[in-house]
């Protein structure tokens, strides 16, 4: 069907179409011209079968009667097609806009008569059941075309899917969740001095109400450590609330394991009187000759010197000679 049609186009074009009618009275050019171009355009497996027609009409006609039988080929076919089609069975409208076209173009090449009514009587009747609502406002509209009806379809298409989108982001009922930072019932009236009033005096206030706390060295204590309403610092009474999550004595806990047997982290430091690294010289208790030896041993840095850290017995005799044979004594 295609084939035959873009020939006719062609030998239009050219001014040869009358070649392929029967008792034309064209020249022998005009039917070399038709001849040529109808023995170049067929399949390469006619080409050597019909290489001796030189009539472009004998060789048109032959064409035509073999394979001229695609009309009552295609008829029921398409018949069955259009009897089976409806708009339920497809998803989307262009879907079935296309299947509808090509249908009735079948039709019309076999030689039967479609309207633009019955492509729209063809449509309605086939809506799904659960769109009866939507086939009657359709009917309303009284369209004459089925491009028409086509634009309303694709339209509310768009919008349905534009609908089930949000509903399938969030559900109903279901607000948006709030930020992570955000601040819910700030009141920054009053921010900059109040931010609290509590039973003790504090920075930023003094009253008897409602006590807001934040946690600080693993401990719950309020914003009141000053004196007066409002203004002013001074020393004064904390209001301390307990921690459920760490025990209150976290703090003293870790001073006293900080402090015990006068040692402490000093951050690789060493003491100045006996150049341990694990305590402070405040806390020293290395013994004095010890010490007295451990500063001559920085003055002279050419003598070398056996020391001992940790040192319990302090009652032991010791002499320099123990320590040195070369010192004179």
């Amino acid at each position: 069907m295609p084939w035959t049609a873009h020939v006719k186009r062609h030998l239009k074009s050219m001014g040869v179409l009358e070649t392929i009618t029967e008792w034309n009275e064209c020249s022998d050019q005009d039917r070399a011209k038709a001849d040529v171009f109808l023995h170049k355009h067929i399949d390469e497996m006619l080409q050597f079968e019909y290489s001796n027609f030189e009539d472009p009409y004998v060789l048109w006609e032959d064409l035509k009667s073999r394979f001229d039988n695609q009309r009552e080929v295609l008829l029921p076919t398409a018949r069955d097609e259009w009897n089976n089609l409806r708009f339920q069975d497809f998803k989307r409208v262009n879907e079935y806009t296309s299947a509808l076209y090509r249908i009735c173009s079948t039709l019309r090449f076999c030689g039967q008569t479609v309207t633009e009514e019955d492509m729209l009587e063809k449509t309605f009747p086939t809506f799904h059941a659960s769109n009866i609502n939507l086939q009657q406002q359709y009917r309303l509209q009284k369209f004459q075309r089925y491009s028409d009806l086509n634009s309303f379809l694709l339209v509310a298409e768009k919008n349905n899917e534009l609908l089930m989108k949000n509903h399938q982001a969030r559900p109903t009922g279901s607000l948006a969740i709030p930020e992570a930072n955000a601040v819910i019932n700030d009141d920054t009236k009053d921010s900059g001095r109040k931010w609290g009033r509590g039973h003790g005096r504090g920075h930023f206030g003094k009253g008897n109400g409602q006590n807001y706390s934040f946690k600080r060295n693993n401990n719950f204590r309020s914003n009141s450590h000053g004196r007066g309403r409002g203004r002013g610092r001074g020393r004064g009474r904390n209001q301390r609330t307990p921690n459920y999550h760490t025990p209150q004595n976290t703090n003293s806990n870790q001073y006293n394991k900080r402090n015990e047997a006068g040692r402490s982290e000093n951050n690789g430091t060493s003491c100045f009187r006996c150049g341990s690294a694990n305590h402070w010289s405040k806390a020293c208790r290395t013994p004095s000759h010890l010490c007295e030896l451990y500063q001559a041993s920085l003055k002279r840095k050419e003598k070398e010197m056996n020391h001992v850290d940790n040192f319990n017995d302090i009652n032991v005799e010791m002499n320099v000679a123990d320590f040195n044979n070369n010192m004179e004594l």
